[in-house]
C-alpha cells in the first residue's frame, strides 16, 4: 500500500444520454446523488469513499463493453427483487459461481455498461 493518502474513489463511465442514467442509478439502483456538475453527475455507492461518476460525451458508445460495475453485498436476493420489481431486466436471477466462490447476478444500465450484483462466498474477500 502506498505511504500517501487515499481519501476517496470515484470510477467514471460515459453516457450518450445522461438523464435516462441518471434515472437508473437513482431510481432503479437508489444511489444517492453526491455532486451534480451539469454534464457529470457523481453517486455516492459507499459511505463517503466510493463513488460511481456518469458523464454527458457525445459519441459514448451504444454498448459499453470491457467494464463491469460489481457492487458487493451480502443481500444479493433484496438487490434482485428490489431491481426486476421495478421493471428492470436482469440477465439471469441470482446464481453461484463455483470458480470464483460468489452468489450473484448481472444486468446493464441504459448505457450498456454491465452491473454484477454480487455476494463473496470465501473468507478470502477482505472487508476491513
Amino acid at each position: 500500500m502506498s505511504d500517501l493518502p487515499i481519501d476517496a474513489q470515484i470510477t467514471f463511465v460515459y453516457t450518450g444520454d445522461l438523464a435516462r442514467s441518471a434515472r437508473f442509478y437513482e431510481s432503479i439502483l437508489g444511489l444517492p446523488l453526491a455532486v451534480d456538475q451539469g454534464t457529470c453527475r457523481i453517486y455516492r455507492v459507499l459511505d463517503r469513499h466510493a463513488y460511481l461518476g456518469l458523464c454527458q460525451r457525445d459519441g459514448a458508445p451504444e454498448v459499453a463493453s470491457g467494464i463491469i460495475i460489481t457492487l458487493v453485498t451480502n443481500d444479493v436476493d433484496g438487490w434482485y427483487e428490489r431491481i426486476t420489481s421495478l421493471g428492470w431486466e436482469c440477465e439471469h436471477r441470482p446464481r453461484r459461481n463455483d470458480r470464483y466462490k460468489i452468489y450473484h447476478f448481472f444486468l446493464r444500465d441504459p448505457s450498456g455498461y454491465l452491473i454484477e450484483i454480487q455476494r463473496f462466498d470465501s473468507a478470502d474477500w477482505d472487508t476491513s
